[in-house]
Formats: structure tokens, sequence, C-alpha cells
């Protein structure tokens, strides 16, 4: 039996988000001349792809199915990511420089949301079979057994953060690496020192980069005062930046559709801000849409859903005996996690704005299809969880 309670969850948000995508993208519709339901019909086309693969995935016998499936979608995203790079401009949509879809026909597809999925699973697939084992380490013998691991992950870098100069999706696949580093047992002494170099890796590629640069430089002015008043030392205030850095109105703006919401919204349709104040509110801002139109309490609700689905998800691994599908689990709710902390965030002018899709949520068609196949596959794992007889986890 499948975790119906994750599948629920995962549902409802997917409703709601082609709710959400005719509501919001009333501007982009006008502006560009669409279709009144051109977002809504290509979300749900989406969608339905998405869950007939979710539904496919869930009734395969993950014993036979789960890693040729597992490692299909890594080799390929893998190729991907690399091919498009030196594919022509007529088969890849280039924006900024950065090649980061492929048109397939009408529609286009990011390679990167798979990769992430394959990602996780080439780790948990790889873990479980060469480090589970080995405990007790030495720092240098720890070192040496992750190597082949960071060197895939800089690789990962280079092709993501680099060529397609999409920092945010490094930063959640480096977190949740991280993360599975502690959960295969190495120690504290390296983890730290992991931690570290990944934070001059970060500092280092956002240094080479004038654009991150000028987006750091743009958050820094919504938030210097608030942080150097809390640290009256006459060198700090040096970190000031002039006023003449131009402030980031898609901040501004996002925190006054959350400020406009209230506790219960405007109501669906009535939201102000997405009228041109914040561009494409159904994608990267949707949580901002969100709030204005169904206040705090809808995005309470929304975020609890998300919370719920990373919740079921951590339940099925610490129940599953299988180390390969319990190191998979765990990546995919960190992945999700992971996310919705970025985005959530960005958009409320905590960090910078890093491009982030909310989870099952945003416009797009790769990232809903890449989460629905990974959901599929925990719901494939969760029918080797052990239940009572109303059905319940034990």
């Amino acid at each position: 039996m499948i975790d119906k309670p994750l599948l629920g969850a995962v549902i409802a948000l997917l409703i709601l988000s082609m709710v959400m995508s005719y509501s919001l993208s009333a501007y982009t519709v006008l502006y560009f001349g669409y279709d009144d339901f051109h977002f809504f019909i290509r979300q749900a086309i989406s969608i339905a792809i998405g869950f007939t693969a979710m539904v496919i995935l869930s009734k395969l016998d993950p014993d036979r199915w789960f890693v040729p499936l597992g490692l299909t979608i890594f080799v390929l995203s893998f190729l991907a990511m690399i091919a498009m790079q030196f594919l022509p401009s007529s088969l890849v949509n280039e924006v900024g420089g950065a090649k980061r879809w492929i048109k397939l026909g009408p529609m286009s597809i990011a390679p990167v949301e798979f990769f992430k999925v394959g990602f996780v699973f080439f780790l948990a697939w790889s873990f479980s079979r060469k480090l589970l084992e080995r405990r007790n380490m030495r720092f240098w013998e720890e070192l040496k057994a992750f190597a082949p691991y960071l060197g895939l992950f800089l690789i990962a870098v280079m092709l993501i953060a680099i060529f397609q100069k999409d920092l945010g999706q490094v930063v959640v696949l480096g977190a949740t690496l991280m993360v599975l580093f502690l959960f295969v047992g190495s120690s504290l002494k390296f983890f730290f020192t992991m931690m570290s170099g990944v934070f001059v890796a970060f500092v280092t590629l956002i240094l080479l980069a004038p654009h991150r640069m000028a987006r750091i430089k743009s958050w820094w002015v919504t938030v210097q005062d608030s942080i150097l008043s809390l640290f009256p030392f006459e060198s700090l205030q040096r970190l000031r930046v002039e006023s003449s850095v131009k402030e980031p109105w898609q901040i501004s703006n996002s925190l006054n559709a959350i400020h406009n919401g209230g506790f219960f919204g405007q109501g669906l349709g009535n939201g102000q801000f997405k009228l041109g104040y914040l561009s494409e509110v159904h994608t990267d801002f949707i949580l901002a849409g969100i709030t204005e139109e169904f206040g705090f309490l809808g995005l309470s609700l929304v975020v609890m859903t998300i919370l719920f689905i990373i919740f079921r998800i951590f339940k099925i691994a610490s129940k599953v005996e299988n180390p390969m599908y319990y190191l998979f689990s765990i990546g995919v709710g960190l992945l999700i996690a992971f996310a919705l902390i970025l985005n959530a965030y960005g958009i409320s002018g905590i960090t910078p704005i890093k491009g982030i899709a909310v989870p099952f949520l945003s416009y797009g068609g790769s990232h809903i299809l890449a989460l629905s196949i990974a959901i599929g596959m925990v719901l494939m794992i969760s029918k080797k969880v052990p239940r009572g007889a109303d059905g319940r986890i034990l």
C-alpha cells in the first residue's frame, strides 16, 4: 500500500498551483497578449503528465525498477546538461548568456531539475554500496572516501553555477550533499571542514560574477541598517553601501504584497501587486501572491502542507529497511525543504533572491515533472514500509 497521506498532500498543492497559475498570471497574459487560460492550461498539462508518472511509478516494484529508473534519470540529465552547452540556439533557450532549457517542440525542459533527483539517487545508491559499513575513519580516510562525490559535485557546480549561472540550484544540491554525508557517518570534523570549503567556494562564485555581486549589494541595501545597528563598532560601519546602489524593487513589492494580504487576504483574484508590480509572480514569487490573496492564514496552510509532505517522506525513510531507499527518501525531503527555505527567505528579503521554484506550486513544467517523479519513487518505496491492519505506518 502506498502512502496515501503523502499522495493527498501533493495533489492538494498541485491543484492550488493550477488555480494560482490562472489568478496570478493576469497581468502577464494581458502584457504579452496571451489567451486568458494560457498559463493555466500549460500548468494543467504539466501536472497531468507529472501525476500520471507519479501514479505509474508508485505501482512499480522498487526491488526491480528503482535502480534502473534512478540511474536512467541521473545519466540522461547529466548528459543533457553537458550537451546543451554545445547545442545551437534553435534547440536551446538562452537567457543572459545562460543555457538552461532544451526546446522539445512547444515545450522546454530544464535538465537541472531532473539532475537534482538523479543526483540524490546516485548518492543513495553509491553510499549504500560503499560507505555505510565504513565507520570510525580517520580524516584523510574520509577525504579519500568522499573525494569522488565531491568531484562530481564540483562538475555539477561548473555546469550549473558557471555555465547556467544558477547558483541557487547549487546551494540546494550542496546543502543536500553535506547533510547526507552526516547520515552515512562522516565525522563532525570532516563535515565542518567541507562546510568551510563550500562557503569559500560560494563566496568565490559570487565575487567572480558581477551580476551576483550587484544582487548581493542590492540586497544589502535593504538590510544593512538593521544588521549594522546590532554591532555598533566603528570598523564595521565601513561595510555600509552607499544609497546610490539600486534597491531591489522586487523585494519591496514582495513585502508590500505580503503586508497587503493581512490575515485573511484580499480574496482569490483580488491581488493588486500581481498587476505589473511583481513580474512573473506566478513563478518565483508565488508565495507572495498567495499571501496577498489568501493572507497569513492561507500562507500558513500552504507551508504546513509542504512541511507535512516533508514529514511523511522522512517518516517513510525512518521505517524502510533498505539503506538505499532510506537515503533516497531523506535526500528528496531535503531537496524540498531547502528549496522552500531559499525561496521563502529570498522573497522576504532575509537572503538575496536565488530564483528557486516553490516545490509543487511555482509555474513550470520541468520542476513539476521532476518532483512528481521523485514523489512517485518515494511512493514506490513506501510500499516496503511495515503497516498495521488499518494501513498506518507501524
